[in-house]
């Protein structure tokens, strides 16, 4: 997984520092009374949002670009951001281990921080290798630690437990609209879990019950909630973009083993490991069809009225399709 070098940080925190400074130095009264709220990501962002409703709060993200998680780095406009909000929300992952030294620059010592992997922290799963996937090339000389899977946004599951977390530490930050973002949570908790039901009945009346992907997997959390298997090239963080001739071989053979008339692939892919895999099997008839891992959402896609429920339903659409082959 790609990380932020020491010294690319520090530049950035030094420069946030700096800015920082002239920034109070010339800094008018604003409207002290509205919330400030900076999220890491859409998923995040948009959980937010549906709590907050019309509250006077501004609700702010940083990764809105289509860069996902992995290679995300913070400008000094960010960092900036951090450390002047009243609530800052992150996923908490290997991915945001610059958060900590942002976190030094902050200038709100009451500052409300969630980390969301923290607040998951019994429902984390360590990635996994599964059978005919690529492993990441280890670093001479280095033991590998567990590496633990980011992308929890992708459990509906995982999505009550955080939006029920975030609703309470908003109330203790602002009381005057507490009961607001009661409201607010309780009605989005509901439709989570209502997509959430639509999820288990697709699955119990699935006639199939394996996913083959010819790319990154990130959907760990979301197969494991309802029971699925799933083949695939690569980790759901793995930076690799060409899989082995052995790879391409086991999935092509696992399509044929399985008799699945569908493979995998996920949003911004070009889809050549798919379409590989596809020329590698029997009959070359499958089709590709596309999940969405929620990592490419940009500021235009929220501006065009994005949203986590209408995504994660489009992606039980594509199950829909790919489970009953």
């Amino acid at each position: 997984m790609k990380k932020i070098t020491a010294v690319l940080l520090s530049i950035v925190l030094i420069c946030a520092a700096f800015c920082g400074c002239t920034a109070n130095e010339q800094k008018v009264d604003n409207n002290t009374d509205q919330l400030s709220i900076v999220t890491t990501i859409f998923p995040i962002y948009d959980w937010v949002k549906n709590i907050v409703g019309d509250a006077d709060a501004q609700v702010d993200i940083l990764i809105d670009t289509g860069v996902d998680l992995h290679s995300f780095q913070p400008t000094v406009q960010d960092i900036m951001k951090i450390s002047e909000c009243d609530v800052f929300i992150y996923v908490g992952g290997e991915s945001d281990a610059w958060v900590d030294d942002a976190l030094k620059q902050k200038s709100n010592p009451d500052m409300i921080v969630i980390d969301l992997m923290d607040v998951l922290k019994d429902q984390i799963k360590e990635e996994e290798i599964v059978e005919g996937m690529e492993a990441e090339e280890e670093e001479d000389g280095e033991e590998e630690e567990p590496e633990y899977d980011e992308h929890i946004w992708l459990s509906l599951k995982n999505a009550v437990l955080s939006c029920e977390a975030i609703s309470d530490k908003l109330c203790e930050t602002d009381e005057n609209n507490r009961q607001q973002y009661r409201d607010n949570a309780d009605a989005y908790v509901e439709k989570l879990q209502a997509l959430n039901g639509e999820y288990e009945q697709t699955v119990k009346d699935a006639k199939v019950k394996t996913l083959v992907f010819g790319d990154r997997f990130p959907f760990r959390y979301m197969v494991d909630d309802y029971g699925l298997n799933y083949y695939a090239a690569f980790i759901g963080c793995s930076a690799e973009s060409e899989a082995s001739f052995e790879t391409i071989v086991f999935l092509s053979d696992k399509v044929d083993e399985l008799g699945l008339k569908y493979i995998m692939k996920i949003e911004g892919s070009d889809g050549s490991i798919a379409q590989t895999v596809k020329d590698n099997t029997k009959s070359k008839d499958q089709e590709i069809l596309t999940l969405d891992s929620l990592q490419s959402v940009t500021a235009q896609d929220v501006a065009n009225g994005a949203s986590y429920l209408d995504i994660m339903r489009e992606n039980l659409t594509g199950l829909q399709t790919a489970l009953n082959n």
